[in-house]
Order: structure tokens, then C-alpha cells, then sequence
């Protein structure tokens, strides 16, 4: 059956050292990182295809021979694999500058993600709010160990007793329209932050998808550990089965 993202191309960033994980890392690289048995990238791909997105291009770099050696081309995931390879790391949003497509729309995420995010409702919001990016958002509460003192000057105004703090995070997941690589320097290094900035400076409709979705980001070791703990409570959401939307 058709799916209604065929016209979506879908970048996921899969070169980086993953530093934060080493000594795992060193002879591994981040998106094969094990959840149980499956590679954090892998669960991503089925993912993305029981949403029904059947394009995808990795950007890929450091140890990028063994991530071709176990996808190949995602035939057995039932989506269309491609590869751009990055001769010197680009940063997060770099790769885009380097990509062959048509698609007017880009759905793009890191390859270290542990989420239950839907990514077709992501799009979905994208499409319908006309913005020219969408950044899917999540809210986070961290608890202060420390009495606050709010100041004025050298005059104390106030003081709150271990206050949570209470702010939202990127998860690393945006819907882009095309015309946004126009303003990544090709061959240069040029992150996320830098692009967002940009597309802000010019005036560009910039906006949020908040989701409450289950969300880690593997690459820090404890969330890594988490992931492991929760695997099976979560799988069901984690791998559903393909909707064949």
C-alpha cells in the first residue's frame, strides 16, 4: 500500500564518535550500541517504517563500514537505505548541505535515539502549521539541591528552597522544508544551534512539537543503562508492528 511519506525523505545522523560512551564506543559505533539485542539505530528503522517513511539516508562517518556492513541497503526493514559519507565530521546539521534529494519536506534525527516520539504525527504537524521547521520538544524537570537566592543588585529579593527547575528540550527530531539546507555552508562544520539561528535571523516560522513520548538520548551512559532497564515495559511501543500506512 502507499504510504503517505513516500514524498518524505528521512535523514538520520549516524557519525559520530560517541565519546560520552567510551570505552564501548572505540571498537563500536554509537547507533550500534545494544538495546538487548537489537542496535539502537535498528530499532529506529523499524520505527520509522511501521510509521511509514520507506526512505532513508544514514549520515555516516566514524566507523561508518561496520553500520553498511549490518544494514546494507534496509531491504529485511523494508526501507530504502542510502549513505552519505562524511570524509571530515560536518556537525549535526552539515550533512543536510551534502544531500541528494527532491523531496520538498525532510524528517531529520540523531541515530542515538530511544524514543516512542510518532513521527508521522510529527510531520503531520509540520505540514499543517506551514512552518518552514518544526523541532520536536519535550518538557524536563530538574530538581535544585540548593537554596536560590534571587538578587538584585548586591540586595537580596528573594529565596526559594530547592526549587525545580522546569524547561524545555530538544530531542533531537525536526521536520525541515527543503529550501532549509540553503543555508548550510557546504563542507564546513555547522550544528543545529547554528541553523535554528538562522532560520530565526531571517524570520522563518520556527515551531514546537510538544510531546510527553518516552524519550532517551543513548549517548550518555546513564540514559544508556536506563534504556536497558526499561526495554521490555516499553517494547510494545518501542516496535510496533507496521501499520502499512
Amino acid at each position: 500500500m502507499t504510504s503517505r511519506y513516500e514524498s518524505i525523505d528521512v535523514i538520520v545522523l549516524a557519525g559520530g564518535r560517541g565519546t560520552r560512551l567510551a570505552p564501548y564506543t572505540t571498537v563500536l559505533p554509537k547507533p550500534l550500541m545494544p538495546i538487548r539485542e537489537m542496535p539502537v539505530l535498528e530499532i529506529l528503522l523499524r520505527r520509522l517504517r511501521a510509521a511509514g517513511f520507506t526512505r532513508v539516508h544514514l549520515a555516516v562517518g566514524y566507523l561508518a563500514e561496520l553500520i553498511e556492513a549490518y544494514f546494507r541497503d534496509g531491504e529485511r526493514f523494508g526501507i530504502e537505505l542510502r549513505y552519505l559519507r562524511e570524509d571530515q565530521p560536518l556537525g549535526t546539521a552539515g550533512p543536510l548541505a551534502e544531500l541528494e534529494s527532491d523531496a520538498e519536506h525532510l524528517l531529520v534525527m540523531n541515530g542515538d535515539l530511544f524514543t516512542a516520539l510518532d513521527f508521522g504525527k510529527l510531520v503531520d504537524y509540520h505540514l499543517e502549521r506551514g512552518a518552514t521547521a518544526t523541532i520536536a520538544t519535550l518538557e524536563r524537570e530538574v530538581p535544585i539541591e540548593f537554596g536560590v537566592i534571587r538578587l538584585d543588585q548586591d540586595t537580596i529579593v528573594g529565596f526559594d528552597e530547592k526549587p525545580t527547575l522546569t524547561y524545555d528540550v530538544s530531542m533531537g527530531v525536526y521536520a525541515f522544508e527543503r529550501e532549509v539546507a540553503k543555508l548550510i555552508p557546504p563542507g564546513e562544520r555547522f550544528d543545529f544551534p547554528d541553523l535554528v539561528l538562522s532560520l530565526l535571523r531571517d524570520g522563518k516560522d520556527v515551531a514546537a512539537y510538544r510531546s510527553k513520548d518516552f524519550w532517551l538520548d543513548i549517548g550518555r551512559r546513564e540514559d544508556y543503562e536506563l534504556a536497558q532497564e526499561r526495554f521490555d515495559e516499553l517494547a510494545h511501543e518501542l516496535l510496533p508492528e507496521s501499520n502499512g500506512s
